[in-house]
């Protein structure tokens, strides 16, 4: 399979040293020998159609170096010309998320459908701005899109959705989808301290961005839970469709409180076809949503088998790219 890499931060790097450790392993079972023949950056690309060479990739990587470093890598070149002329099978777009316009990667996954490549994605930007277009587009082009590590990590929220779907009908969505405000209210239930306490401890930690906001104020979640409704329970509901209350306002006491009432305090996303809501909720302790630490959880509420629940990390390079490779894999299977 021939890939074009666009976006070489922590999950593109990342991805490249998996396709290194796992080459013989994917190789033997799998039948899967995928060659990076394109990867770019802001810094720009580095372009070879024989195979871009694993181990220079993965060097890179490692030393946390920028593409313009790679032997022979044109500085400047810009992804869109890349996927434009560059004839391959893939295009993996793992450039950083802005879900009010979703560039730079909504025009990349565009570019890549309208020249029948097939495409991957990590990033919730444009599934957000523009899922049922790009959708369609897919389908009108004849190309498969992937997009299980937008929403879960290494969870495979989206895939097990669809397995259910073939003998259930999902009647509601609801999950802890993100990481960062499960570790505060945790962290707020074992120490008894204040939120904005947490908060710097979790930026020390590198568990909160600089500016947690969108975490917090519960966009993350709202945007993940938007992926999930479109994609999943069908429409074409916006981010201003969900009705968002984040975690600003709960006290120590609130989650005691909570507590002795056998109850976990936790930032719930909840969908249902048309609604979708985010807020801090009461989950009864022992629940399969009363997850702790950075922990996800997901709990489909079905018609036959009443209740499907899964958890797992949601977070961190190599638990998305776990998902991000799955993806891969099933594009290269239905390719056969």
């Amino acid at each position: 399979m021939r890939i074009v890499l666009i976006g070489f931060g922590n999950l593109g790097r990342a991805l490249v040293q998996v396709f290194a450790e796992k080459a013989e392993i994917l190789r033997e079972h799998e039948g899967f020998a995928p060659k990076i023949i394109a990867a770019v950056d802001d810094s720009g690309a580095a372009v070879e159609a024989r195979g871009l060479d694993m181990k220079t990739l993965v060097n890179l990587a490692k030393r946390r170096e920028k593409i313009e470093k790679y032997p022979g890598a044109k500085a400047g070149r810009s992804a869109l010309e890349v996927i434009e002329s560059v004839d391959a099978d893939l295009v993996v777009e793992l450039t950083p998320t802005n879900i009010k316009t979703g560039e730079p990667g909504l025009s990349h996954i565009r570019k890549a459908m309208e020249a029948g490549r097939h495409v991957v994605t990590s990033n919730k930007g444009p599934l957000v701005v523009a899922f049922k277009e790009l959708d369609s587009l897919a389908r009108k082009k004849g190309v498969e899109f992937r997009y299980s590590a937008s929403v879960g990590g290494a969870i495979p929220v989206i895939s097990l959705a669809r397995r259910l779907m073939s003998s259930n009908e999902i009647l509601e969505i609801r999950g802890i989808l993100n990481g960062t405000t499960n570790y505060i209210l945790t962290r707020m239930e074992e120490e008894n301290v204040p939120l904005e306490m947490v908060v710097r401890e979790a930026q020390e930690l590198g568990i909160a961005e600089k500016d947690p906001s969108l975490d917090i104020d519960g966009i993350d979640t709202a945007a993940k839970l938007l992926i999930l409704h479109n994609a999943v329970l069908g429409g074409d509901l916006k981010l201003s469709d969900v009705e968002i209350t984040g975690i600003r306002k709960v006290t120590p006491e609130a989650i005691r409180l909570a507590k002795e009432a056998g109850y976990a305090l936790k930032l719930v996303g909840v969908a249902r076809r048309g609604e979708l809501e985010v807020s801090p909720k009461l989950v009864p302790l022992g629940h399969p949503l009363s997850v702790g630490g950075t922990l996800n959880a997901i709990t489909f509420k079905l018609d036959l088998a009443r209740e499907i629940s899964i958890a797992g990390f949601g977070a961190g390079p190599m638990e998305t790219v776990s998902s991000i490779l799955a993806d891969i894999l099933e594009i290269h299977r239905s390719l056969g």
